[in-house]
């Protein structure tokens, strides 16, 4: 199963600048969560926007896509493209980032975890928006928000593709 995962304010907005201009530890945690032991599908700049300490990101196997064929990502595999990526992720993979990858691999997705930020804020990357053949499969909580620790509300929405939940159910 091949879905993606990000967390966007307002606006659909993912990034100012190469950062995710909020902090809230529960997404952190989630992502953490939901990507353990699974292959993760970047692009360049998604992975050079981590902290050296958090590259490779532990207990998933780092796919790093670039056209750069000489940048090397210690501890993870780089591939020429995202078919490539596709290809050698196995059956259990997660895109996770940035906003031209997400939308290189939106029609090869089964799912989308989106954690929904309460935020008004300005930037430079905006996810991509999930049209009518996408379906809110879970919310989490089912009604309001969350309150971070840091204050920022925010909520956990799971959607499937139409047609991958119609041979889900069948």
């Amino acid at each position: 199963m091949l879905r993606a995962i990000w967390a966007q304010a307002h606006g659909r907005i993912l990034g100012a600048d190469g950062t995710m201009p909020w902090h809230v530890p529960e997404d952190l945690a989630y992502f953490s969560r939901m990507t353990a032991g699974s292959a993760v599908i970047m692009g360049r700049r998604t992975w050079q926007s981590f902290p050296d300490r958090f590259r490779p990101l532990p207990g998933r196997r780092n796919i790093v896509v670039t056209r750069d064929a000489a940048f090397e990502a210690p501890g993870g595999e780089t591939v020429s493209s995202p078919d490539e990526a596709i290809r050698i992720a196995g059956v259990d993979a997660w895109v996770i980032g940035g906003g031209e990858i997400y939308r290189q691999l939106m029609a090869e997705l089964d799912e989308v975890a989106v954690t929904e930020i309460d935020l008004a804020v300005d930037g430079d990357t905006t996810a991509p928006e999930l049209g009518a053949e996408w379906i809110l499969s879970s919310r989490d909580p089912e009604t309001g928000w969350h309150t971070s620790s840091t204050g920022t509300r925010y909520r956990f929405l799971m959607y499937a593709r139409r047609s991958a939940r119609a041979s889900l159910e069948a």
